[in-house]
């Protein structure tokens, strides 16, 4: 096969604050031919997730910083055009890490073979992907059972909406905030929550004070800030908080003061469990399994917000920080 040019996706500055279009520059690259063992695919879509404003910081954290200067890395599904390894013949569908590109060369090991019978393959990159599997361990984390009031912050994102969907099929109380009265109705009546406010109406404790009057078990917080003090407020007696991402504060430039209420943590005798989804990746078998049959059997719904072309993946990525996506955020390549 001759040689494949690739648009990809670099970050050239760090921001300071909200990223804008300057922190990053669309490049052109030519792939070398392929060597014995290496396998070429050609991206179909890539994610663009919260977390990766955390990554163009120059800092450590449990994920590396992005390099100045090269293409970036995230979630991918694709498929195979050329294959020189035995593991993968020409049209496989597989996931990879190396999003932010068209077209890309990889060992066997790089990628994770997936079924073209489920679609849209996009859906790899959420409810079956990632993000789903990052709501499924929060609620593993802090053993949601049947009865349990669950409040879920950013709850018509990617994470929020496949969390209360599950909780639901747990038989949960489910209750989401949201940024828009399209959100608040997708949560309702798509995802099956019993009840969700919207927090750019009013403050966010006495909405959740009307929609738990009796309180809540399990905080699924997406969002920190404002939205989880007044789930330490709303929080019974020996309630948990799952703490899976906070992106109400990713852009501030300076540390904010935390909850005014903290001490509810001691009085309540409350528990908070941070969440990676890395570590829980020996069970990802067992996700697959379990979530993959409830959205075969058409009990879990998967939303996407599909934004066309590499040339608009940036735009995609700052519209998370925008309220502009319902349920996952996708870039579809090709």
């Amino acid at each position: 096969m001759s040689k494949i040019k690739s648009r990809e996706i670099r970050l050239t500055s760090r921001p300071v604050g909200i990223p804008n279009a300057a922190n990053f520059t669309l490049a052109e690259t030519e792939l070398p031919a392929l060597n014995q063992g290496e396998v070429l695919v050609r991206n179909l879509f890539m994610s663009v997730d919260p977390y990766m404003r955390g990554r163009m910081n120059d800092r450590k954290s449990y994920v590396p910083p992005f390099t100045l200067g090269q293409p970036m890395d995230g979630g991918a599904v694709g498929e195979v055009v050329e294959s020189r390894a035995g593991e993968f013949k020409v049209g496989d569908a597989v996931t990879s890490h190396r999003g932010w590109r068209e077209y890309f060369t990889a060992q066997p090991a790089e990628l994770h073979s997936v079924s073209r019978e489920i679609q849209p393959l996009s859906i790899y990159l959420g409810a079956l992907g990632m993000p789903g599997m990052t709501a499924w361990c929060g609620l593993n984390l802090v053993d949601v059972k049947a009865g349990d009031v669950v409040f879920i912050s950013g709850a018509a994102g990617a994470v929020g909406n496949v969390a209360g969907q599950l909780a639901k099929l747990r038989g949960c109380t489910v209750i989401g905030s949201a940024g828009s009265p399209d959100k608040v109705r997708f949560l309702l009546d798509e995802c099956g929550f019993d009840r969700a406010l919207n927090y750019k109406t009013g403050p966010v404790l006495p909405q959740l004070a009307e929609a738990a009057p009796e309180g809540i078990d399990v905080y699924f917080d997406n969002v920190g800030g404002e939205t989880l003090e007044a789930a330490l407020s709303a929080l019974r007696v020996h309630g948990r908080i799952v703490a899976c991402g906070s992106i109400s504060l990713y852009n501030e430039t300076k540390p904010l003061p935390g909850p005014s209420n903290l001490f509810n943590m001691t009085t309540k005798r409350l528990t908070m469990k941070g969440l990676i989804v890395s570590d829980w990746m020996n069970r990802q078998a067992e996700f697959a399994g379990e979530v993959g049959g409830y959205f075969r059997a058409g009990r879990l719904k998967n939303q996407e917000t599909v934004v066309k072309g590499i040339d608009h993946a940036v735009e995609a990525f700052i519209g998370l920080f925008e309220g502009s996506n319902i349920g996952k955020m996708v870039v579809q390549l090709a």
